[in-house]
């Protein structure tokens, strides 16, 4: 709240409310996406740890019985469900950096 635009910002005469949407949280959910975006990907990996602790039937539980019972082609297939849904998560997470600021742009 006290950097140079937003001082700039006031001193433009803009209201607190448009200072603060347009130039306050458009810069504070840069970290918070990348935050997000890191999470979202690690939902899937949680289910494997949840399952297997509580015995909850799901992928998770199905990935650990897997493993045991060196079920390769299961295994090989959960491992590329993860690595898409990471690449898919830094994805959007990517997309939504070209949105919040109009300095990232992709070629």
């Amino acid at each position: 709240m006290g950097e140079d635009y937003v001082r700039t910002a006031r001193s433009k005469g803009l209201s607190e409310s448009v200072i603060q949407s347009r130039h306050v949280l458009r810069n504070a959910l840069i970290p918070i996406t990348t935050v997000l975006g890191l999470s979202l990907a690690t939902l899937v990996e949680g289910a494997f740890i949840t399952e297997t602790i509580f015995g909850i039937p799901g992928i998770g539980r199905f990935a650990v019985d897997s493993i045991f019972n060196r079920d390769y082609p299961v295994v090989m297939a959960l491992v590329i469900i993860v690595a898409v849904t990471f690449v898919l998560a830094n994805l959007l997470v990517d997309i939504f950096y070209a949105l919040l600021d109009p300095r990232i742009r992709y070629k």
